[in-house]
Protein backbone atom coordinates (compact mmCIF):
# COMPACT_ATOMS: atom_id res chain seq x y z
CA UNK A 1 0.00 0.00 0.00
CA UNK A 2 1.70 3.54 -0.70
CA UNK A 3 1.86 6.02 1.45
CA UNK A 4 -0.63 9.52 1.32
CA UNK A 5 2.29 11.09 -1.32
CA UNK A 6 2.07 8.29 -3.77
CA UNK A 7 5.69 6.95 -3.01
CA UNK A 8 5.93 3.14 -0.92
CA UNK A 9 8.59 3.17 2.12
CA UNK A 10 11.37 1.01 2.05
CA UNK A 11 11.17 -0.68 5.22
CA UNK A 12 13.94 0.67 7.57
CA UNK A 13 14.01 3.51 5.41
CA UNK A 14 12.48 7.04 6.42
CA UNK A 15 11.14 8.50 3.51
CA UNK A 16 10.06 12.00 4.79
CA UNK A 17 6.72 13.58 2.82
CA UNK A 18 7.59 16.57 1.79
CA UNK A 19 4.27 18.33 1.77
CA UNK A 20 4.44 21.66 -0.84
CA UNK A 21 1.67 23.35 -2.17
CA UNK A 22 2.23 23.90 -6.05
CA UNK A 23 3.15 26.54 -8.27
CA UNK A 24 1.32 29.77 -7.92
CA UNK A 25 -1.12 28.74 -4.77
CA UNK A 26 2.35 28.91 -1.94
CA UNK A 27 0.78 31.65 -0.45
CA UNK A 28 0.40 32.22 3.42
CA UNK A 29 -3.65 32.00 3.38
CA UNK A 30 -4.23 30.30 -0.01
CA UNK A 31 -6.62 27.73 1.50
CA UNK A 32 -8.96 30.79 2.65
CA UNK A 33 -9.53 31.62 -1.33
CA UNK A 34 -11.89 27.97 -0.50
CA UNK A 35 -15.36 28.92 0.51
CA UNK A 36 -16.32 26.41 2.51
CA UNK A 37 -12.74 26.57 4.67
CA UNK A 38 -13.63 30.11 5.16
CA UNK A 39 -16.93 29.34 6.73
CA UNK A 40 -15.16 26.58 8.61
CA UNK A 41 -11.85 29.16 9.94
CA UNK A 42 -14.60 31.99 11.24
CA UNK A 43 -16.76 28.93 13.19
CA UNK A 44 -13.44 27.99 14.35
CA UNK A 45 -12.16 31.34 15.76
CA UNK A 46 -15.14 32.34 17.73
CA UNK A 47 -15.32 28.89 19.64
CA UNK A 48 -11.75 28.86 19.94
CA UNK A 49 -11.70 32.07 21.79
CA UNK A 50 -14.14 31.12 23.77
CA UNK A 51 -11.96 27.58 24.31
CA UNK A 52 -9.79 29.51 25.60
CA UNK A 53 -11.90 31.63 28.11
CA UNK A 54 -12.70 28.10 29.41
CA UNK A 55 -9.28 27.11 29.94
CA UNK A 56 -7.84 29.90 31.52
CA UNK A 57 -10.95 30.28 33.65
CA UNK A 58 -11.37 26.33 34.61
CA UNK A 59 -7.45 26.23 35.90
CA UNK A 60 -8.12 29.37 38.00
CA UNK A 61 -10.87 27.88 39.39
CA UNK A 62 -9.61 25.06 40.13
CA UNK A 63 -6.56 26.51 41.83
CA UNK A 64 -9.12 29.10 43.61
CA UNK A 65 -10.41 26.10 45.21
CA UNK A 66 -7.91 24.18 46.00
CA UNK A 67 -4.68 25.91 46.27
CA UNK A 68 -2.78 22.81 44.36
CA UNK A 69 -0.95 22.73 41.37
CA UNK A 70 -1.29 18.95 41.51
CA UNK A 71 -5.10 19.55 41.02
CA UNK A 72 -4.88 21.57 38.04
CA UNK A 73 -2.99 18.26 36.69
CA UNK A 74 -5.49 16.31 37.79
CA UNK A 75 -8.05 18.45 35.73
CA UNK A 76 -6.32 18.56 32.62
CA UNK A 77 -5.61 14.65 33.46
CA UNK A 78 -9.29 14.09 33.20
CA UNK A 79 -9.59 16.24 30.39
CA UNK A 80 -7.34 13.93 28.32
CA UNK A 81 -7.46 10.81 29.63
CA UNK A 82 -10.55 9.57 27.65
CA UNK A 83 -8.15 10.62 24.76
CA UNK A 84 -5.65 8.01 25.61
CA UNK A 85 -8.78 4.91 26.37
CA UNK A 86 -10.82 5.66 23.57
CA UNK A 87 -9.14 8.02 21.39
CA UNK A 88 -8.39 5.06 18.25
CA UNK A 89 -12.12 3.95 18.23
CA UNK A 90 -13.03 7.70 17.46
CA UNK A 91 -10.82 7.41 14.62
CA UNK A 92 -12.31 4.45 13.78
CA UNK A 93 -16.03 6.06 13.96
CA UNK A 94 -14.53 9.11 11.72
CA UNK A 95 -13.34 6.57 9.37
CA UNK A 96 -16.84 5.06 9.10
CA UNK A 97 -19.23 8.02 9.39
CA UNK A 98 -19.70 11.66 7.03
CA UNK A 99 -17.42 14.28 8.71
CA UNK A 100 -19.51 17.13 8.60
CA UNK A 101 -23.10 15.76 10.47
CA UNK A 102 -20.30 14.39 12.83
CA UNK A 103 -18.87 17.39 13.74
CA UNK A 104 -22.28 19.11 14.11
CA UNK A 105 -23.01 16.45 16.90
CA UNK A 106 -19.79 16.73 18.53
CA UNK A 107 -19.82 21.03 18.41
CA UNK A 108 -23.15 21.13 20.08
CA UNK A 109 -22.47 18.46 22.64
CA UNK A 110 -18.87 20.49 23.66
CA UNK A 111 -21.38 23.63 23.52
CA UNK A 112 -23.75 22.20 26.06
CA UNK A 113 -20.81 21.18 28.68
CA UNK A 114 -20.08 24.89 28.52
CA UNK A 115 -22.96 26.48 29.35
CA UNK A 116 -23.66 23.64 32.53
CA UNK A 117 -20.77 24.68 34.06
CA UNK A 118 -21.16 27.76 33.71
CA UNK A 119 -24.85 27.33 34.98
CA UNK A 120 -23.15 25.73 38.47
CA UNK A 121 -20.34 28.30 39.02
CA UNK A 122 -23.23 31.27 38.23
CA UNK A 123 -25.60 29.55 41.26
CA UNK A 124 -22.65 29.52 43.52
CA UNK A 125 -23.02 25.60 43.46
CA UNK A 126 -19.53 24.72 41.97
CA UNK A 127 -17.07 22.57 43.56
CA UNK A 128 -14.30 21.09 42.56
CA UNK A 129 -15.56 17.37 41.49
CA UNK A 130 -18.09 19.27 39.20
CA UNK A 131 -14.81 20.71 37.29
CA UNK A 132 -12.86 17.43 37.19
CA UNK A 133 -16.63 15.96 35.42
CA UNK A 134 -16.64 18.74 33.16
CA UNK A 135 -13.13 18.56 32.12
CA UNK A 136 -14.11 14.46 31.81
CA UNK A 137 -17.37 15.18 29.57
CA UNK A 138 -15.55 17.68 27.46
CA UNK A 139 -12.80 14.86 26.90
CA UNK A 140 -15.15 12.05 26.20
CA UNK A 141 -16.56 14.12 22.93
CA UNK A 142 -13.24 15.45 21.94
CA UNK A 143 -12.10 11.30 21.51
CA UNK A 144 -14.62 12.01 17.96
CA UNK A 145 -14.00 15.78 17.83
CA UNK A 146 -10.79 15.45 17.20
CA UNK A 147 -10.04 12.71 14.63
CA UNK A 148 -13.38 14.20 12.76
CA UNK A 149 -11.75 17.98 12.58
CA UNK A 150 -8.51 16.90 11.41
CA UNK A 151 -9.95 14.32 8.50
CA UNK A 152 -12.85 16.76 7.23
CA UNK A 153 -9.43 19.47 6.56
CA UNK A 154 -8.95 17.29 3.19
CA UNK A 155 -12.38 17.33 2.52
CA UNK A 156 -13.09 20.86 2.30
CA UNK A 157 -9.54 21.93 0.79
CA UNK A 158 -8.28 19.61 -1.46
CA UNK A 159 -4.76 17.29 -1.22
CA UNK A 160 -3.29 20.40 -2.89
CA UNK A 161 -3.73 22.93 0.56
CA UNK A 162 -3.63 20.27 3.15
CA UNK A 163 -0.47 21.29 5.01
CA UNK A 164 -1.25 24.85 4.32
CA UNK A 165 -5.16 24.45 5.88
CA UNK A 166 -3.17 22.73 8.65
CA UNK A 167 -0.94 25.53 9.47
CA UNK A 168 -4.01 27.73 9.25
CA UNK A 169 -6.09 26.06 11.01
CA UNK A 170 -3.23 26.43 14.44
CA UNK A 171 -2.97 29.94 13.34
CA UNK A 172 -6.23 30.18 14.03
CA UNK A 173 -6.36 28.26 17.62
CA UNK A 174 -3.71 30.51 18.64
CA UNK A 175 -5.08 34.20 17.48
CA UNK A 176 -8.01 32.63 19.64
CA UNK A 177 -5.24 31.94 22.75
CA UNK A 178 -4.27 35.30 22.31
CA UNK A 179 -7.50 36.80 22.95
CA UNK A 180 -8.97 34.49 25.03
CA UNK A 181 -6.91 34.44 28.04
CA UNK A 182 -6.90 38.28 28.11
CA UNK A 183 -10.92 38.69 27.95
CA UNK A 184 -11.00 35.51 30.48
CA UNK A 185 -8.28 37.31 33.08
CA UNK A 186 -10.22 40.49 32.84
CA UNK A 187 -14.12 38.24 33.29
CA UNK A 188 -12.02 36.34 36.24
CA UNK A 189 -11.21 39.71 38.11
CA UNK A 190 -14.51 41.83 37.00
CA UNK A 191 -17.30 39.11 37.86
CA UNK A 192 -16.04 35.68 38.17
CA UNK A 193 -15.19 32.54 36.02
CA UNK A 194 -18.67 31.77 35.94
CA UNK A 195 -19.32 34.22 32.55
CA UNK A 196 -16.12 33.00 30.96
CA UNK A 197 -17.77 29.55 30.96
CA UNK A 198 -21.26 30.82 29.63
CA UNK A 199 -19.37 33.12 26.60
CA UNK A 200 -17.73 29.77 25.58
CA UNK A 201 -20.74 27.68 25.31
CA UNK A 202 -22.50 29.68 23.12
CA UNK A 203 -19.57 30.46 21.07
CA UNK A 204 -19.89 26.71 19.56
CA UNK A 205 -23.15 28.58 17.70
CA UNK A 206 -20.74 29.80 15.22
CA UNK A 207 -18.72 26.39 14.13
CA UNK A 208 -21.94 25.12 13.87
CA UNK A 209 -23.41 27.57 11.89
CA UNK A 210 -20.66 27.43 9.50
CA UNK A 211 -20.93 23.65 9.10
CA UNK A 212 -24.65 23.95 7.87
CA UNK A 213 -24.21 27.11 5.52
CA UNK A 214 -21.00 24.70 3.56
CA UNK A 215 -21.83 23.91 -0.11
CA UNK A 216 -22.04 20.67 0.28
CA UNK A 217 -21.17 20.10 -3.85
CA UNK A 218 -17.64 21.68 -3.27
CA UNK A 219 -16.48 19.14 -0.51
CA UNK A 220 -14.18 16.67 -1.44
CA UNK A 221 -15.81 13.34 0.58
CA UNK A 222 -14.26 10.37 1.39
CA UNK A 223 -16.16 7.17 0.97
CA UNK A 224 -17.14 6.40 4.67
CA UNK A 225 -15.39 2.76 5.82
CA UNK A 226 -18.47 -0.09 6.09
CA UNK A 227 -18.66 -1.60 9.41
CA UNK A 228 -16.26 -4.24 9.57
CA UNK A 229 -14.03 -6.11 11.47
CA UNK A 230 -10.60 -5.66 12.78
CA UNK A 231 -10.79 -1.79 11.72
CA UNK A 232 -9.03 -0.37 15.02
CA UNK A 233 -5.82 -3.33 14.45
CA UNK A 234 -5.51 -2.62 10.86
CA UNK A 235 -4.61 0.97 11.91
CA UNK A 236 -2.03 -0.10 13.87
CA UNK A 237 -0.73 -2.21 11.51
CA UNK A 238 -0.94 0.37 9.05
CA UNK A 239 1.32 2.70 11.25
CA UNK A 240 3.40 0.38 12.26
CA UNK A 241 4.71 -0.61 8.84
CA UNK A 242 6.16 2.97 7.98
CA UNK A 243 8.38 4.81 9.82
CA UNK A 244 7.47 7.93 8.05
CA UNK A 245 4.55 7.99 10.59
CA UNK A 246 5.99 6.16 13.35
CA UNK A 247 8.59 8.65 14.41
CA UNK A 248 6.67 11.88 14.22
CA UNK A 249 3.84 10.40 16.42
CA UNK A 250 6.76 9.27 18.97
CA UNK A 251 8.22 12.61 18.96
CA UNK A 252 4.88 14.23 19.90
CA UNK A 253 3.83 11.74 21.94
CA UNK A 254 7.54 12.61 24.64
CA UNK A 255 6.54 16.24 23.74
CA UNK A 256 3.05 16.46 24.82
CA UNK A 257 3.09 14.22 27.85
CA UNK A 258 6.25 16.16 28.98
CA UNK A 259 6.76 19.02 27.54
CA UNK A 260 3.05 21.01 27.59
CA UNK A 261 2.08 21.17 30.82
CA UNK A 262 1.82 25.29 31.20
CA UNK A 263 -1.32 25.36 33.12
CA UNK A 264 0.36 23.38 35.55
CA UNK A 265 3.74 25.64 35.35
CA UNK A 266 2.24 29.12 34.63
CA UNK A 267 -0.17 28.57 37.42
CA UNK A 268 2.56 28.00 39.86
CA UNK A 269 4.72 30.53 38.70
CA UNK A 270 2.16 33.08 38.89
CA UNK A 271 1.01 32.18 42.20
CA UNK A 272 4.54 30.83 44.06
CA UNK A 273 7.12 32.65 42.30
CA UNK A 274 5.80 35.86 41.31
CA UNK A 275 2.98 36.13 43.27
CA UNK A 276 0.89 37.71 40.52
CA UNK A 277 -3.06 37.01 39.84
CA UNK A 278 -5.47 35.87 37.14
CA UNK A 279 -4.31 38.80 35.04
CA UNK A 280 -1.14 37.44 35.13
CA UNK A 281 -1.71 34.09 34.55
CA UNK A 282 -3.58 35.31 31.25
CA UNK A 283 -0.94 37.37 30.41
CA UNK A 284 1.78 34.33 30.54
CA UNK A 285 -0.29 32.69 28.02
CA UNK A 286 -1.12 35.48 25.82
CA UNK A 287 2.53 35.54 25.38
CA UNK A 288 3.19 31.52 24.77
CA UNK A 289 0.11 32.42 21.93
CA UNK A 290 1.59 35.26 20.23
CA UNK A 291 5.10 32.79 19.95
CA UNK A 292 2.90 29.75 18.69
CA UNK A 293 0.94 32.42 16.15
CA UNK A 294 4.26 33.05 14.91
CA UNK A 295 5.50 29.72 14.38
CA UNK A 296 1.99 28.73 12.87
CA UNK A 297 2.12 31.73 10.15
CA UNK A 298 5.78 31.02 9.13
CA UNK A 299 4.39 27.11 8.67
CA UNK A 300 1.78 28.11 6.45
CA UNK A 301 4.15 30.00 4.67
CA UNK A 302 6.47 27.25 4.29
CA UNK A 303 3.69 25.12 2.84
CA UNK A 304 6.01 22.03 3.31
CA UNK A 305 6.89 19.40 6.02
CA UNK A 306 10.26 17.70 6.83
CA UNK A 307 11.47 15.70 9.61
CA UNK A 308 14.68 17.74 9.93
CA UNK A 309 12.26 20.55 10.80
CA UNK A 310 10.57 18.50 13.40
CA UNK A 311 13.27 16.99 15.44
CA UNK A 312 15.14 20.32 15.05
CA UNK A 313 12.17 22.30 16.42
CA UNK A 314 11.59 19.92 19.85
CA UNK A 315 15.12 20.15 20.39
CA UNK A 316 14.80 23.82 20.93
CA UNK A 317 11.74 23.78 22.43
CA UNK A 318 13.23 21.40 25.18
CA UNK A 319 16.33 23.64 25.31
CA UNK A 320 14.00 27.04 25.99
CA UNK A 321 12.09 25.02 29.00
CA UNK A 322 14.76 24.36 30.84
CA UNK A 323 16.47 28.38 30.19
CA UNK A 324 13.38 29.47 31.10
CA UNK A 325 12.63 27.46 33.98
CA UNK A 326 15.32 28.86 35.99
CA UNK A 327 14.92 33.01 34.21
CA UNK A 328 15.58 35.22 36.85
CA UNK A 329 13.56 38.09 37.11
CA UNK A 330 9.17 38.34 35.84
CA UNK A 331 9.94 39.90 32.51
CA UNK A 332 12.99 37.74 31.35
CA UNK A 333 10.73 34.54 32.40
CA UNK A 334 7.82 36.32 29.78
CA UNK A 335 9.91 37.30 27.00
CA UNK A 336 11.08 33.45 26.77
CA UNK A 337 7.61 32.04 26.83
CA UNK A 338 7.30 34.06 23.09
CA UNK A 339 9.90 31.58 21.46
CA UNK A 340 8.73 29.05 23.42
CA UNK A 341 5.20 29.47 21.85
CA UNK A 342 6.92 29.22 18.15
CA UNK A 343 8.78 26.10 18.58
CA UNK A 344 6.34 24.27 20.41
CA UNK A 345 3.52 25.14 17.81
CA UNK A 346 6.36 24.31 15.17
CA UNK A 347 6.51 20.63 16.13
CA UNK A 348 3.02 20.38 16.43
CA UNK A 349 2.26 21.76 13.03
CA UNK A 350 4.95 19.73 11.08
CA UNK A 351 4.23 16.44 12.67
CA UNK A 352 0.93 16.98 12.04
CA UNK A 353 0.74 18.01 8.28
CA UNK A 354 4.05 15.25 7.14
CA UNK A 355 1.66 12.59 9.13
CA UNK A 356 -1.59 13.60 7.13
CA UNK A 357 0.41 13.50 3.68
CA UNK A 358 2.30 10.50 4.11
CA UNK A 359 -1.13 8.78 4.92
CA UNK A 360 -4.13 7.42 2.51
CA UNK A 361 -7.37 9.06 2.37
CA UNK A 362 -8.98 5.85 3.97
CA UNK A 363 -7.05 5.28 7.05
CA UNK A 364 -6.65 8.65 7.55
CA UNK A 365 -9.34 8.86 10.49
CA UNK A 366 -7.48 6.05 12.12
CA UNK A 367 -4.22 7.57 12.24
CA UNK A 368 -4.67 11.16 13.25
CA UNK A 369 -6.57 9.86 16.22
CA UNK A 370 -3.76 7.61 17.04
CA UNK A 371 -1.80 11.07 16.41
CA UNK A 372 -4.01 13.07 18.81
CA UNK A 373 -4.57 10.22 21.56
CA UNK A 374 -0.66 10.27 22.04
CA UNK A 375 0.04 13.29 21.58
CA UNK A 376 -2.69 14.48 23.79
CA UNK A 377 -3.42 11.39 25.23
CA UNK A 378 0.11 10.84 27.01
CA UNK A 379 -1.09 13.97 29.70
CA UNK A 380 -2.79 11.84 31.94
CA UNK A 381 0.17 10.41 32.67
CA UNK A 382 2.62 13.44 32.55
CA UNK A 383 0.59 15.81 34.13
CA UNK A 384 -0.13 14.34 37.63
CA UNK A 385 3.53 13.54 37.63
CA UNK A 386 4.87 17.19 36.73
CA UNK A 387 2.18 18.67 38.94
CA UNK A 388 3.34 16.24 42.31
CA UNK A 389 6.75 17.57 41.21
CA UNK A 390 5.95 21.34 41.06
CA UNK A 391 3.98 20.94 44.19
CA UNK A 392 7.06 19.65 45.65
CA UNK A 393 9.54 20.88 44.62
CA UNK A 394 8.57 24.22 43.42
CA UNK A 395 7.39 25.38 39.86
CA UNK A 396 11.37 25.95 38.42
CA UNK A 397 11.94 22.23 39.27
CA UNK A 398 8.75 21.41 37.32
CA UNK A 399 8.79 22.73 34.78
CA UNK A 400 12.61 21.58 33.83
CA UNK A 401 11.81 18.33 34.69
CA UNK A 402 9.58 18.42 31.25
CA UNK A 403 12.26 19.87 29.58
CA UNK A 404 14.83 17.59 30.78
CA UNK A 405 12.50 14.68 29.31
CA UNK A 406 11.56 16.39 26.22
CA UNK A 407 15.29 17.01 25.42
CA UNK A 408 16.74 13.23 25.88
CA UNK A 409 13.34 11.99 24.19
CA UNK A 410 14.59 14.32 21.30
CA UNK A 411 18.01 14.02 21.06
CA UNK A 412 17.15 10.33 21.52
CA UNK A 413 14.59 10.20 18.27
CA UNK A 414 16.74 12.09 16.32
CA UNK A 415 20.14 9.42 16.82
CA UNK A 416 17.41 6.66 15.87
CA UNK A 417 16.33 8.63 12.40
CA UNK A 418 20.10 9.22 11.25
CA UNK A 419 20.50 5.49 11.85
CA UNK A 420 17.41 4.42 10.18
CA UNK A 421 17.77 6.81 7.08
CA UNK A 422 21.88 5.86 7.01
CA UNK A 423 22.52 9.62 8.04
CA UNK A 424 25.53 10.93 10.06
CA UNK A 425 25.67 14.46 11.93
CA UNK A 426 27.44 17.55 9.71
CA UNK A 427 28.96 20.32 11.00
CA UNK A 428 30.12 23.06 8.73
CA UNK A 429 29.83 27.04 8.37
CA UNK A 430 26.08 27.19 7.45
CA UNK A 431 25.27 25.26 10.74
CA UNK A 432 24.49 21.38 12.04
CA UNK A 433 22.97 18.92 9.83
CA UNK A 434 22.31 15.51 8.71
CA UNK A 435 23.75 13.87 5.49
CA UNK A 436 23.83 10.57 3.97
CA UNK A 437 26.88 8.64 5.49
CA UNK A 438 27.74 6.76 2.14
CA UNK A 439 26.99 8.03 -1.65
CA UNK A 440 26.47 5.22 -3.47
CA UNK A 441 23.60 2.56 -3.53
CA UNK A 442 20.02 3.61 -2.68
CA UNK A 443 19.77 6.44 -0.47
CA UNK A 444 15.87 7.79 0.55
CA UNK A 445 15.97 11.31 1.36
CA UNK A 446 15.72 12.09 5.24
CA UNK A 447 15.49 15.60 5.22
Amino acid sequence: MSTGNGADSAPGHISTPTTAVPAGKNSMFSSLKIRNYRLFATGQMVSNTGTWMQRIAQDWLVLSLTGSASAVGITIALQFLPMLMFGLYGGVLADRLPKRPLLLATQSAMGLTGIALAALTLAGHVQVWHVYLAAFALGLVTVVDNPARQTFVPEMVGKDQVANAVSLNSANFQSARLVGPAIAGVLITAVGSGWAFLLNGLSFAAPIAGLLMMRTAELHPVEPRPRAKGQLREGLHYVAGRPELVWPIVLVGFIGTFGFNFPIWLSAFVSDVFHGDAGTYGLFNTLIAAGSLAGALLAARRGHSRLRLLVAAAVLFAVLLLVTAFAPGFWLFAALLVPIGVFGLTVNVTANSSVQMATDPEMRGRVMALFMMVFTGGTPLGAPLLGWITDTYGARIGMAAGGAISLVASVAIAVVLARVGNLRLHVSRHGVSFVPAVRSGELVKAA
